[in-house]
């Protein structure tokens, strides 16, 4: 098992490296007294940028909770996140919603298409609630699209599309605003083993330009892909490598 590192223990001069998420002493408590149940119970890591790291672990590791505390879509009930150096367990919720769709790109399971807009018009969606001209949506959506591999399906809807069409539309909408991180929920849960292999290279691709990516799987073969991984176990990390 490997030391986790915690980043006030190591020199400022040895940390090159931008640190893309840091967590410290993060838990997570739902229910009082003898209902109590601690999600997440200190958990502290470090994911710097341009790293591919899979967090892993059986049901009711905490996981799921995890995710949604790294996608700001819940807070801690004590301890320190920070986001691209924002500690954002501090933020109202409006500051939060605004770091979330900035800061963070989505990818699920099931796609969450809007079965009546096309291709272009799902990516160009978090623009708007990110401000992004009108003029420069279409551009950059288009832009985004062609960079998974689909800019001969720019008018399609996500019925005209396969499984695997529809998992490439979902990762350009997140990537479109170009956010700190790519945050991955069971990416490929959905889709058979050919159409899971095209995904997981697709994410290679997109690590290897640069950008962030943390997915959270139940799967081995899909965390292999990973450059480390982060294992879960009771609320805790329990390993990381």
């Amino acid at each position: 098992m490997s030391k986790l590192i915690h980043p006030s223990d190591v020199s400022p001069q040895l940390t090159k490296t931008p640190v893309a998420v840091r967590m410290a002493g993060i838990t997570k408590v739902y229910g009082s007294g003898n209902a109590e149940v601690r999600a997440l119970d200190g958990v502290e890591f470090v994911v710097n940028v341009h790293d591919y790291c899979a967090i892993m672990g059986p049901s009711g590791s905490g996981k799921s909770t995890l995710m949604n505390m790294i996608g700001c879509l819940d807070r801690p009930t004590d301890g320190i996140y920070e986001l691209d150096g924002i500690n954002v367990a501090t933020l109202g919720d409006a500051d939060l919603a605004d770091v979330r769709n900035r800061k963070i790109g989505f990818v699920f399971q099931q796609f969450h298409l809007l079965p009546h807009a096309n291709a272009v018009e799902n990516v160009m969606l978090p623009m708007i609630y990110a401000g992004v001209p009108v003029t420069e949506r279409r551009d950059r959506a288009v832009a985004a699209l062609t960079r998974v591999g689909l800019a001969n399906r720019l008018t399609n809807k996500p019925n005209q599309l396969s499984g695997g069409q529809q998992q490439r539309v979902a990762i350009a909408r997140a990537i479109v605003n170009e956010p700190v991180i790519l945050l991955a929920d069971e990416p490929t849960g959905a889709l058979d083993s050919h159409t899971t292999q095209e995904v997981l290279d697709l994410f290679a691709e997109l690590n290897a330009s640069g950008i962030t990516i943390i997915t959270v799987t139940h799967e081995a073969d899909v965390a292999q892909h990973a450059h480390r991984t982060i294992w879960m176990k009771d609320g805790r990390v329990v390993q990381s490598h």
